[in-house]
């Protein structure tokens, strides 16, 4: 007997990080990619093998992870979605199921990704069901140094001091398409949009922000950095729960419109 073909599909996942040991599949730990894929195989009865656009780390949340898996035809994508998210864990939320290309990658393809970052200047963050999504800082910062420190990174600049570890191969430059420090409802919020990032990278960028907004810390450290100024490091990253996967922007011709009218000349996956 043939096997059924197979088309391929592409998934907006939401999840809560807290509950994960990061995105990418561990044999011994819970991951977002092990629990994707065994809902899947369960609908597919036959193994499944996830991408995403990202590999988000432990405690780290999304709102717009792009990922894609093969299924059997017979799946439409309105019948995944309903039957995925119905199998799902409720930590999980499939947001939207589309066809795709055949040679789709949710990350060789992706031209830019969006994270937000969360901090929390009102007491509320401290509350049981904030604190998991946000740093709870609950301090005055300068709002003003923030809104400079947000321009300061825009560009192509080599970001080796914002990096755990790094790909030396490919370099360390990242080009800031946006970054933005905007008001939230309990405090404050960080909006970057980058072709590509660093390990930590973000983390490290907020941590070292927010230091200068709390004065502890010249705002010239920020430039100096991104210059590679020898013997100055980063302050420690910002926590993982206040960061978000928001945003994966491809192409038009990485992903195929399925049931969208008036698709725009960019496939998103968004908040």
């Amino acid at each position: 007997m043939e096997a059924p073909e197979n088309t391929r599909l592409q998934l907006t996942v939401h999840y809560d990080g807290s509950a994960f040991h990061g995105w990418q599949y561990q044999p011994d730990q819970r991951t977002v990619q092990g629990d994707l894929q065994a809902a899947l195989a369960q609908l597919a009865d036959s193994p499944r093998t996830v991408l995403g656009a990202g590999r988000t780390d432990t405690g780290v949340h999304a709102t717009g992870q792009v990922a894609s898996v093969d299924m059997p035809e017979r799946w439409t994508p309105a019948e995944l979605l309903k039957s995925l998210n119905a199998t799902l864990p409720r930590e999980i939320w499939v947001e939207s199921v589309r066809r795709a290309a055949p040679d789709f990658h949710p990350r060789y393809d992706a031209i830019a990704r969006t994270y937000t970052y969360r901090v929390g200047v009102d007491d509320q963050a401290r509350s049981p069901f904030q604190r998991g999504r946000c740093w709870a800082l609950c301090e005055t910062l300068d709002t003003e140094l923030l809104t400079a420190l947000a321009k300061d990174v825009l560009g192509s600049h080599s970001f080796e001091a914002f990096a755990k570890s790094g790909q030396p191969e490919r370099g360390y430059r990242c080009n800031v398409a946006d970054a933005a420090w905007t008001d939230w409802k309990l405090g404050t919020r960080f909006d970057v949009t980058a072709d590509r990032y660093l390990h930590h990278m973000v983390r490290y960028l907020v941590g070292t922000m927010i230091d200068v907004a709390r004065h502890h810390r010249p705002r010239a450290d920020i430039t100096a950095l991104l210059s590679g100024q020898e013997r100055l490091t980063t302050s420690p990253p910002a926590p993982p729960e206040g960061l978000f996967l928001a945003r994966v922007e491809y192409p038009e011709s990485a992903s195929l419109a399925d049931e969208l009218p008036d698709s725009p000349s960019l496939s998103t996956a968004s908040a």
